[in-house]
Order: C-alpha cells, then structure tokens, then sequence
C-alpha cells in the first residue's frame, strides 16, 4: 500500500483542497491480488488504490468515456505480416498506466483509508491525474498515449484508431493498443527499442 501510494504522489495524482459542499466527492477503495509468476509460484503481492466511478456525476466530473481499442482483426493482420517478413514482435505492460493521464474536469475524491493527512483531515484529494475506476480514465490514458505517440511521427490508422504507424521508406513500424497492452513490431529492431525508449521518457 505504501509503495502504491508513493507513486502516486510521485505522479502529482492529487493535491489536498478543502472541502466544499458543493463539490461531487467520489469514493476510493484498496483493491488486492496475488500475482504469480507463469509457473504459478507468487510473484508479488500488489495493492491498487482504485476510485469510487460509479460516484460520479456525468457533466459534473466527467462528459465523454469512450477509449477505442484495437480490433481483432487488425492484430490477425499485423501479426501475420511480422511472422511472414520474419520481423521482431514486443508487447509492452504499462505499469500504472492510467495514471499518466490528464484529467481535464475538476474531480475530487477522499483521501485514501489509512492514510488521512493528520494536519488537513477534512481536505480532499483533487485530482489532476486518473486513477482506475474513474469513468474517464482509460480515455485520458489513450489521449496520453496517442499523443506521445503522434510527437514521435506516428500517424493514426483511419480503419482503426488504435493502430499507429511509423513509415520513413526504410523503416516500418506498427504499434497495436488495446487499453494498457501494447503490441509494437516492424522491419527495424533498432527503431523499436528506440521508440520504446522514447515512450517510457514521454510516459513517466
């Protein structure tokens, strides 16, 4: 729970305000889980703190929801063309993912339990950045993630919004994104890992 925290506060997910009536103040909970390495054998124990959505007011602190992901068929397709031309495949797993995205209406939420500022007990958080379980956050995390991504010469796909392509002549480069899973291939190894470098910069 305290690592958990600290990146969060690391992140400037929140500053403490006080509060006002006025405000729509949503929830917040711990959320546990066990996770196992691929032989079955523990791994970590994890704990995510997790905003109360179903709190939230449409219009209020939140409008649009919607975050596109990428379609089955055009991984079918992009995988096929990286097996046919032999080309080197990475699958990228954002850690915290959702909360390198921007919050653009005002949304504010309690402080998290067991860790109330014994000098500001009545403040709320405001946060600045999403958390899981906001309605907004997978949307604010692939505008994020579009638009590292776009800085970098990608352009988005018209059939499907969620594939991104990089094309200098010499070198191709696909990037698949299906909420915080990323597939990225193409004909440039080099290329690659360099734009993942220039992703996890951009992203932190």
């Amino acid at each position: 729970m305290t690592e958990e925290l600290n990146a969060l506060i690391k992140n400037g997910t929140w500053s403490l305000v006080p509060y006002d009536p006025s405000m729509n103040v949503v929830g917040c909970k711990w959320v546990f889980c066990v996770k196992r390495k691929a032989d079955g054998t523990l791994d970590r124990y994890k704990a995510r703190l997790v905003a109360k959505g179903f709190h939230q007011q449409e219009g209020v602190d939140y409008t649009e929801t919607f975050s596109p992901v990428v379609k089955a068929t055009t991984i079918r397709t992009v995988l096929s063309l990286a097996v046919s031309n032999g080309w080197e495949a990475r699958q990228l797993d954002v850690s915290n993912a959702f909360l390198h995205g921007h919050l653009k209406e005002e949304v504010y939420m309690t402080q998290p339990l067991g860790f109330l500022d014994s000098s500001q007990p009545h403040h709320v958080c405001r946060l600045h950045r999403s958390l899981y379980g906001l309605k907004q956050a997978p949307r604010a995390w692939f505008q994020c993630l579009s638009s590292s991504l776009l800085q970098l010469q990608f352009v988005g796909s018209k059939m499907d919004s969620s594939l991104f392509v990089f094309n200098d002549r010499t070198t191709i480069i696909y990037v698949l994104v299906y909420v915080d899973d990323i597939i990225i291939t193409g004909n440039n190894s080099d290329a690659i890992g360099k734009v993942i470098s220039a992703l996890d910069s951009h992203l932190l």
